[in-house]
């Protein structure tokens, strides 16, 4: 009978790094992390072509190269951010707790995150505002030429649909509203409030930055939408 063979493990051969290739750190995807941190932080203060790639490697304490490595390019890393910045989002998103026995206090909640997460992600709107003046192109570049088919939809969409079909089906909220007209309405309130604030203090000759006037829209916003979507809001 043949002696057993003793049991050996496979050997990994790691690829080998072309010439220039920069080598990897130990803590790689903690690298990746900061560029793209870095990249958020840059490009919403100086923009897509005043943020370099010199200035973004410097404020994540790394090299050029390193950007270069992880994303091709200042484009690829800049396509990289939005995606980044809309995973963060629906990740929130995803997080929310939302009790759809009351479909009133549920919407309330719903546009409470909204309002909420543009307020605490300052970040996050400067880009949107430029990607909106380069009218979406690095957006459709970074989700895919038809986004709407590789693209899941918004939570927050899927949680609108989900409170107005059961506030439509216990009588509190109208049956002539769709989901995508709610989620526009409480998207664009809160998005041209927040990212017109202090332009728009200017033209009032009032303060809208201060706690106390951000209640008062998020109030605002609130009955608007309930108003909107029902018969009368019933008292928070």
């Amino acid at each position: 009978m043949p002696k057993p063979t003793a049991k050996t493990n496979p050997v990994v051969l790691e690829p080998k790094r072309g010439r220039g290739r920069p080598k990897l750190p130990s803590d790689a995807s903690e690298t990746r992390d900061a560029i793209l941190d870095a990249a958020l932080r840059v490009f919403s203060r100086d923009g897509y072509d005043g943020g370099s790639v010199g200035k973004i490697s410097k404020a994540a304490k790394s090299v050029d190269r390193m950007i270069y490595y992880y994303f091709g390019s200042k484009e690829g890393l800049y396509n990289a951010v939005l995606q980044e910045m809309y995973r963060r989002m629906g990740a929130a998103e995803e997080a929310l707790d939302i009790d759809l026995s009351d479909p009133v206090s549920a919407m309330r909640a719903i546009i409470a995150f909204v309002y909420a997460y543009y307020r605490a992600n300052p970040d996050f709107i400067v880009l949107l505002n430029t990607e909106n003046m380069h009218k979406g192109r690095h957006l459709t570049q970074a989700l895919g030429e038809s986004a709407a088919a590789k693209v899941p939809a918004s939570p927050t969409m899927k949680r609108i649909r989900a409170i107005l079909l059961a506030g439509q089906r216990n009588g509190c909220f109208r049956k002539d509203i769709r989901p995508r007209q709610v989620y526009l309405m409480i998207l664009a309130t809160g998005y041209f409030y927040v990212s017109n604030r202090f332009t728009l203090s200017r033209f009032l000759g009032e303060a809208l930055d201060d706690e106390a006037s951000h209640a008062d829209w998020q109030a605002f916003m609130t009955d608007a939408v309930l108003r909107t979507i029902g018969h009368a809001p019933p008292p928070a």
